[in-house]
């Protein structure tokens, strides 16, 4: 009984597979025979409608990019990087077929890719790129049933982006992408941006800089004169980034500020602390030096003034002038000891001396001018600043510079930040 079920198990399932093997194995010569018919004859070299007339031989090809990533934006080597994935889609009437076996399209394999022709797309803003080819080379072609290729290739590359830095930290780039014919002209190759040109990944965030917009545009170039009427066909998109300046409001403008306001303490301590002032005015000068070299470290050397040099270089100025205050209010607070040190020099040689009628030079008085009238002159209090003289005069200028510094360094503050940030340079308002 057992021997007759295992011959029932094995007739019926030769009956039931030889069908299904059967039925696979015509689709795979379908298949096979499909793609040698497409295949059969088409010269790769030639164009879609190499065989139309002189008014039908240009080719639509449609791009659109999608951006899996943009790790890198650059200002002192002027360009951007970013990994993409370039799409184009054009339509070949040679690779038109009959779909028997409802297919939606035909997904060409690998060793298929140079098999068909494809448009000369290249990028004319491109430093380097390259095409991924781990673990197998990162490009697709699919063929739709009325001869559409869809083409698809994963590109990584550092491309130009020519940036005007004058408002910079503040500033707003506009960074282009072209792509262009290198061999074909608009005679015969036409390049448009499909209804979406551009698409991104989730959760993609730009270094330093927010996205804004973009914007696509012909660039159609002719190299050789409008007389030749040999142009070359192009398209471009443009990205507006907006830079996130709060990385440099942390990390340098408020720094200086603080810079600042410490060289403002020399103004509090007493003219005769030489040391304390002496060392804490070449300390401020001195910090505001090296942090000025270490926000220009990252920028290239661009003939025009920069925001952030017109903040540093008057923050520089002010710490600078302060230094310069205290070496004047020093000369003033010595100018009485050099007189007292004179006047008892004189005193002391005039009451050696016996050839002064009357005795003069015993009493300290020389040629009219007498210590005490000095003294008594140095220490009234004036309230004009030009009668001041020796210590007072010194204290006079430290509590004036106490007002005068923080007023205008709180103007400037006012002025520079709504010029920036109202200023728009003319290169942007053009675009």
């Amino acid at each position: 009984m057992v021997k007759e079920m295992l011959c029932f198990l094995t007739l019926f399932s030769l009956e039931i597979l030889q069908p299904i093997n059967a039925q696979n194995l015509t689709e795979e010569m379908n298949m096979s025979t499909l793609l040698y018919k497409l295949f059969d004859g088409y010269d790769k070299k030639l164009s879609p409608k190499y065989k139309r007339g002189s008014n039908d031989q240009v080719v639509e090809v449609t791009a659109n990019i999608f951006i899996i990533s943009m790790f890198s934006i650059s200002e002192i080597d002027m360009d951007y990087s970013l990994s993409m994935f370039l799409r184009e889609r054009w339509k070949d009437e040679r690779l038109v077929y009959d779909d028997v076996l409802n297919l939606t399209r035909l997904e060409l394999d690998a060793s298929l890719f140079d098999s068909i022709w494809v448009p000369d797309f290249f990028i004319i803003t491109e430093k380097f790129s390259d095409f991924h080819e781990v673990t197998v080379p990162n490009k697709m072609v699919h063929i739709y049933p009325d001869g559409t290729v869809q083409y698809s290739a994963r590109v990584t590359g550092s491309f130009f982006c020519v940036m005007d830095l004058r408002r910079y930290p503040f500033d707003t780039q506009h960074c282009k992408m072209e792509f262009e014919s290198y061999g074909q002209t608009t005679k015969h190759l036409k390049f448009k941006w499909s209804d979406v040109p551009l698409t991104m990944g989730k959760d993609i965030k730009f270094p330093q800089f927010d996205l804004i917009s973009t914007q696509t545009y012909n660039c159609d170039k002719d190299y050789f004169g409008s007389m030749s009427k040999l142009a070359f066909p192009c398209i471009g998109l443009k990205f507006i980034l907006e830079r996130n300046y709060a990385y440099h409001i942390i990390q340098i403008y408020v720094p200086s500020i603080l810079i600042v306001i410490l060289s403002w303490v020399n103004f509090w301590l007493d003219c005769t602390s030489v040391p304390g002032r002496v060392s804490l005015a070449l300390l401020t000068v001195l910090t505001m030096t090296t942090q000025s070299a270490g926000a220009r470290s990252n920028l290239p050397r661009v003939s025009y003034i920069k925001a952030i040099d017109v903040w540093m270089a008057a923050c520089l100025t002010f710490v600078f002038l302060g230094l310069l205050e205290f070496a004047y209010v020093n000369v003033q607070s010595r100018v009485l000891n050099r007189r007292k040190s004179v006047i008892q020099f004189m005193v002391h040689q005039s009451s050696r001396s016996s050839s002064l009628p009357n005795g003069q030079g015993s009493n300290g008085d020389i040629g009219g001018y007498n210590e005490s009238n000095s003294d008594s002159d140095v220490t009234k209090c004036s309230p004009c600043f030009k009668h001041l003289k020796g210590l007072e005069r010194a204290r006079a200028i430290d509590k004036i510079s106490r007002v005068v510094f923080p007023v205008t360094f709180i103007i400037f503050n006012i002025i520079y930040w709504i010029y920036y940030f109202s200023w728009i340079p003319e290169a942007d308002s053009d675009l």
